[in-house]
This record gives C-alpha cells, sequence and structure tokens, in this order.
C-alpha cells in the first residue's frame, strides 16, 4: 500500500485560482509570527479562529431588523451569516476566487454588531459621540485585534493582514484613527467585494422572507414588486399552483437563484471589460467591480423601497427598535454612572481604557437575551442579581 501524501494546498491554489484571486501564499501575514500549519492555508487557519471566537458563537442570540422576542423562526445574525458564507462561496467558486479567503471574510463581516440590530448600533453610537462614536465594523475590527483572548502569546485573534483589511475597508467611518491604516493598500480585494455583495443579496430576500412568515406584509401586497411578481410567474410556469408551504421557499429560491446567476454575469463581464488582470489591476480600479447589472440594481431599488416602507417602518419593528435602543442607552448610562456593577475582568480594563470604553465593549458584546437579563438584574427590584 503507497504512503498517503497530504497534498500541498498553497501549491494546489495556483491551478485553480484566476489571476485576479489573491493566492494564500501572497497574503501580508500576520501582526505576530506564527510558524505555517502543516496542512491549513493561512485564510483556512483564519476561518476556523473566526468560528471558534466567542462572538461568533453570540451571534445565535443577535437579531438584525427583527429584534427581541418574535418567534424561534426568524433569522439571526448568525443564521443570516451563514446563508451570506454559501452565497459567498459559490460566486468566489465560479469567480476563480479564493475561497476560503471569501469564506473568513463573509463569516466576520457582523462579528462586531451589538444587540438589537440597528437599533443597538444607533444608540451606542449615540451614547459613544464624545469618543469618536460606535459602527459595527470598528467594533468588528476591535474584536479580533484586542477583545478576543484565546491565545497566551498575543491578544485577539492575530488575523490575516487581509482578514482585518475586509473588515476596515467595510466600514462607513474610513476617517477612523483604526480604519485608515487599512486603506493604504488600495481598493478591497475581489475576495471582499463578493462577501459584499452575497450580504446585501442574502439580506434582502430573507428579510422577505421573515416579514412574510411573521405576517408583517402579505404576498397580495408583494405582487407590487416588480422582481417578486416575475419569480411567481416563474414558479407558477414550473409547478403550476402550490400551497403555501412550497410557494413562499421557491418563490425566494428563484430569486436568489437570479440574482446570484447576474452577479456572475455582470462581474465576469466587467472583469474581462475593465482588463483585469492581477490582484494589482483589482487594488488600482476606483470602482466596485462584484455586482448586479443595471437592470437588476433597478429592480432591487424597487425591493429596497418596499421593504423600507411595508417593514422596516413597520409600527410592530418600529416599537421593537424603539424598545431595544432605549435598553441599550440605559444600560450604557447605568454601568457609566456604577462601574463597580461590571463583572471584575471589565472593571481591570478601566483605568487602561476608560469607563465609557469599557462599558461599550461590555455592551455590544451582549446577546439581546443577555441585555434584557441584564436590564431586569439592574433596574427590577425583585430579579437576583
Amino acid at each position: 500500500m503507497s504512503a498517503f501524501v497530504p497534498v500541498n494546498w498553497l501549491d494546489h491554489e495556483e491551478g485553480l485560482l484566476a489571476p485576479y484571486a489573491l493566492p494564500s501564499r501572497e497574503s501580508r501575514g500576520r501582526v505576530h509570527d506564527e510558524e505555517p500549519h502543516p496542512f491549513r492555508t493561512p485564510f483556512q487557519r483564519d476561518r476556523d479562529r473566526i468560528v471558534h471566537s466567542t462572538a461568533f458563537r453570540r451571534l445565535m442570540h443577535k437579531t438584525q431588523v427583527l429584534v427581541t422576542q418574535t418567534n424561534d423562526h426568524h433569522r439571526t445574525r448568525l443564521t443570516h451569516t451563514l446563508e451570506v458564507t454559501q452565497v459567498a462561496r459559490t460566486l468566489a467558486r465560479r469567480l476563480g476566487l479564493n475561497e476560503d479567503l471569501t469564506e473568513a471574510i463573509a463569516l466576520s463581516h457582523d462579528l462586531g454588531h451589538p444587540p438589537f440590530g440597528h437599533a443597538g448600533e444607533k444608540a451606542l453610537d449615540e451614547c459613544m459621540r464624545e469618543q469618536g462614536g460606535f459602527e459595527h465594523n470598528r467594533h468588528g475590527l476591535r474584536i479580533v485585534e484586542l477583545l478576543e483572548y484565546p491565545y497566551a502569546t498575543f491578544p485577539g485573534l492575530n488575523l490575516t493582514m487581509e482578514l482585518r483589511e475586509a473588515i476596515a475597508q467595510h466600514s462607513k467611518r474610513p476617517e477612523a484613527a483604526e480604519i485608515a491604516p487599512y486603506r493604504e493598500v488600495g481598493r478591497p480585494l475581489l475576495e471582499a467585494q463578493i462577501a459584499d455583495a452575497a450580504d446585501s443579496l442574502a439580506y434582502d430576500a430573507h428579510d422577505i422572507d421573515d416579514a412574510l412568515s411573521l405576517g408583517l406584509i402579505t404576498v397580495a401586497e408583494l405582487m407590487e414588486v416588480t422582481c417578486w411578481r416575475q419569480a411567481v410567474e416563474e414558479v407558477e410556469r414550473r409547478f403550476g399552483k402550490l400551497g403555501p408551504e412550497q410557494f413562499q421557499t421557491n418563490v425566494l429560491r428563484i430569486l436568489i437563484g437570479w440574482q446570484i446567476s447576474d452577479v456572475l454575469e455582470h462581474t465576469s463581464q466587467r472583469l474581462q471589460a475593465e482588463n483585469i488582470e492581477s490582484v494589482a489591476d483589482v487594488r488600482a480600479f476606483p470602482e466596485v467591480l462584484v455586482a448586479a447589472s443595471p437592470e437588476w440594481r433597478e429592480l432591487l431599488t424597487e425591493l429596497e423601497a418596499f421593504l423600507t416602507a411595508r417593514v422596516y417602518r413597520h409600527y410592530r419593528v418600529q416599537r421593537m427598535t424603539l424598545k431595544g435602543g432605549r435598553l441599550v442607552r440605559e444600560l450604557f448610562d447605568e454601568f457609566c454612572r456604577a462601574p463597580q456593577l461590571l463583572p471584575h475582568r471589565y472593571q481591570r480594563r478601566i483605568t487602561e481604557r476608560g469607563t465609557a470604553r469599557v462599558v461599550c465593549d461590555y455592551v455590544a458584546g451582549m446577546t439581546d437575551r443577555y441585555a434584557q437579563d441584564e436590564y431586569l438584574r439592574l433596574f427590577q427590584p425583585y430579579s437576583s442579581p
């Protein structure tokens, strides 16, 4: 019997990747040097470190638009992240990009979100106004560089520079001191652009799914939206009239499939038309290369306008949003007023980092459920301390 010879993945990538993909061997490395792993590439190690992080596990009990307790079936940050990763890997594989790098970026893209979705983020941004504000990508970078602590010799996860860069470049605050250095390398890698496109694609489709399931909107209302109506017609052409159990999932499956095909086709055309033949070309190109076609962007603009008007501004969503934001602000204010109420490991950080920053780290790390429990412990007289 012949001896098993393991695949050298760094060499194996060379025959698989397109010229504009980033091979693992061209990574800029990590801040803290580590010995190469015998059978995992640097980006595979990044992926595994993200999956095993505390921040990633907490995504299971953090919600997005439909915050606080609605039911057990709507999406959480974790399920959304897994859906984004699935789409991103498909796009990366078909375009010849580094699938491991794309997967790691997609898995990390929501690590910095606080409890209660965008309501929690807005509340913390207001609370931290005097300290530069709060934004989830900046906080995600802080998590992977400082707040996670699984290793004995350095803080954070010691991710590759490409992973840190992808988190930083997604920030809406490019002028922030911690973000600016990551902008110097040029435009985002195609692998990062893929993860961003997959996020938007998954977000829209799955907000429809959750909103329908929770009764926030009806199928009849959605027939006003062109892309939904076209997907319904395609379902009926293929399968005839379906029952409610299969109808919704099949319409959404077609919608997602159409969008993935469109992004692949349009991006391939852009790469060819703009003569993108290397990572350097990607870095230097002034626009986003991974995107939907103009026709689909028009359809998605209509869909997103519908979601804004009928879902995000729905009175039930607004009630949950206001309640979540109020809860975050009151937790922040109470811990700043009385930092001795913080767990001891957070109290020890105050001298070095300041009260507001430590309280922000603590509150931002909470799940929705833990934040609600902390609120009860602090403000309800008959709750256990």
